[in-house]
């Protein structure tokens, strides 16, 4: 196997919960050699997320994974965290706007001491602007970004995701961030500093929202499972109590759906011919798919409809992900052996096959501080130092 094509690249996380510290995971999945920096008495709170085992934080062995974890209080270790920087190509951090400033570690500092390094700095509301020093979390920028407005059914109220939607997309943006800026630096020698806020990527992907209201005034209402940009569109029940997801997108896959449910007379209908002019009929079209799903079962459903080459997908919840054969066929669940919960932990592999140059999990989450003495003695911090540190609750 070839080198992993972020290897070499060397990166700092002092960042807690999601956004920050899965951007980071995503980098050290392709290779690159991610320390999670965690103050000593104040662990990582996604630790605390989700389900546990033992008292073992079981999503942490994800968001944890293929990195060295290592303490350090940045507001007392000023001088040990500046020796680790020197040696670093990126810091992704996530604290509030002006405490780093106020540690003596701000963008200018950091920079001094390594110019090549590239700073991201995730925070909820960006390094400037009248919300910028207040506290966020995704959920705010799942409601600010109009996603909530948008969500639901039509007479509910707005709906958040009951997960980290925003954080997620954000790290995604993240990572994109930081491997645009070392692309700049190859050129250029020169770090430079990313300002992600969480509210912002999350907006992007909500489609032209913006430029519809702009030109239009349009403003996009809450419709359960349907688009306003197409139909039929929306989860349907089969006979056996299983759902489906039914999309038709395109205008060929439209007619095809159709067809297949007996209603090939719909096709010659003259609001037919554009995904928005269906939308405007849902209820019609949703009343032909779904009373013929409602008599079949899920097998039978899924069949008939990759017969008629349309669109269609079981509604899982992780049982059925764990089941399913396309997410087998794509590796898309792992497994990796670890020692703290004694064997083999499944979870979702990287993110994206490459064919010369694969991503890799080498090892899931570790405990509090697993890497501390190594991670430091590469810096020269010796035994002796190293035990002054912890005695003072430095580390």
């Amino acid at each position: 196997m070839r080198t992993a094509p972020l290897s070499g690249v060397k990166v700092v996380e002092a960042a807690t919960l999601f956004a920050g510290p899965l951007a980071a995971t995503f980098l050290g999945d392709f290779g690159a050699d991610v320390t999670k920096i965690e103050h000593p008495a104040r662990p990582d709170a996604a630790r605390g997320h989700g389900a546990s085992k033992d008292g073992i934080g079981l999503w942490f062995k994800t968001l944890g994974r293929n990195k060295r974890l290592a303490t350090l209080d940045l507001s007392r270790g000023r001088e040990v965290f500046l020796d680790l920087i020197r040696e670093q190509d990126v810091l992704v951090e996530n604290f509030r706007p002006g405490t780093l400033e106020r540690w003596g570690l701000g963008p200018d500092v950091l920079l001094e001491a390594n110019p090549r390094l590239v700073i991201a700095r995730v925070t909820a509301f960006g390094q400037v602007g009248p919300w910028s020093s207040r506290p966020g979390f995704g959920s705010l920028a799942e409601a600010m970004s109009g996603f909530a407005a948008v969500t639901g059914e039509p007479d509910g109220p707005p709906t958040l995701p009951p997960f980290g939607l925003a954080d997620g997309i954000t790290a995604l943006a993240t990572a994109y961030a930081v491997l645009v800026a070392l692309r700049e630096r190859d050129r250029s020698g020169q770090g430079q500093v990313i300002d992600m806020a969480i509210i912002e990527p999350i907006l992007m992907m909500l489609g032209g929202q913006i430029t519809a209201y702009q030109q239009t005034g349009y403003v996009q209402p809450r419709l359960g499972n349907r688009s306003s940009n197409n139909a039929p569109r929306n989860v349907y029940q089969t006979a056996d109590g299983r759902w489906v997801a039914v999309s038709t997108s395109s205008q060929s896959i439209a007619e095809r759906v159709v067809t297949l449910v007996g209603r090939a007379d719909l096709v010659a209908q003259p609001w037919f011919g554009t995904g928005r002019e269906r939308a405007e009929h849902a209820d019609e079209l949703d009343e032909a798919v779904g009373s013929w799903i409602a008599e079949r079962s899920l097998d039978e459903v899924m069949l008939a409809f990759e017969k008629a080459e349309a669109a269609v997908g079981p509604v899982h919840d992780v049982r059925g992900i764990v089941e399913d054969p396309q997410y087998a066929a794509l590796n898309t669940i792992t497994t990796i052996e670890d020692d703290e919960l004694g064997g083999p932990v499944a979870m979702q592999n990287v993110l994206f096959r490459l064919s010369e140059t694969p991503g890799e999990i080498r090892w899931a989450g570790r405990p509090h501080g697993a890497d501390t003495d190594a991670v430091l003695a590469e810096i020269g911090v010796t035994p002796e130092q190293l035990a002054a540190l912890r005695e003072s609750g430095v580390v």
